[in-house]
């Protein structure tokens, strides 16, 4: 099998070294060639088509994400996978928008940055647990969100009043509706939230879940 060619965008020495080392002694991974900052990297990248480019974030001037949407559709079958200290979620959604199909943190052991590179090369999405417990956590709010805004303004009307611990009969008074026209209602709501009962549809539409 020949060796993964990858190229490295990190500005810190020490990392820098640290990673080369690593990479060298590996026979799996071709280390092509190594950046301080993404404005050296964009300009050359292209010219190595690597299979996978690692990137850091935080580079001084263009910074890791910005990087990769530059040179992203000039090098059409090199993959990104950041490697960073940041936890942060904007940072993990925006650098997975722009393109980056894996997202390792620095503390990452090498063992497990190695599988993760063969992983990615593999046609994987290799992410820490942490990242990828909040890429989850992300896309669950977005589906509970979607759910949410399918509900017509009656219906967050009369869920508005069962979150204030109204009965049935009470929201059909204030609303000046028929208790059972309350009731088609809150099933209909039970049926946008997949949920089974008051509690849960109070949870995840005001996110106590």
């Amino acid at each position: 099998m020949q060796p993964i060619k990858i190229c490295l965008v990190e500005d810190l020495k020490e990392v820098r070294d640290g990673m080369t080392s690593l990479l060298t002694m590996d026979e799996r991974f071709e280390l092509l060639s190594t950046f301080a900052d993404a404005e050296k990297a964009a300009e050359e990248l292209p010219a190595w088509q690597p299979d996978i480019v690692i990137m850091d974030i935080n580079l001084p001037g263009m910074n890791g994400i910005e990087c990769i949407k530059k040179v992203k559709g000039l090098c059409p079958k090199s993959q990104f996978i950041m490697f960073t200290i940041y936890e942060d979620d904007e940072k993990v959604f925006e650098a997975l928008a722009a393109g980056a199909s894996g997202y390792l943190l620095k503390k990452t052991p090498f063992i497990k940055m190695a599988e993760g590179l063969l992983e990615l090369h593999s046609g994987g999405s290799p992410m820490s647990t942490q990242i990828a417990r909040k890429v989850i956590k992300r896309f669950q709010n977005n589906e509970t969100k979607k759910q949410v805004e399918n509900l017509s303004p009656r219906e967050n009307e009369i869920l508005l009043l069962l979150a204030k611990g109204l009965l049935y009969k009470e929201i059909a008074t204030q609303l000046s509706i028929a208790t059972d026209t309350v009731r088609q209602h809150i099933h209909h709501i039970y049926e946008k939230l997949h949920v089974q009962n008051r509690t849960e549809a109070i949870n995840k539409a005001y996110g106590k879940n």
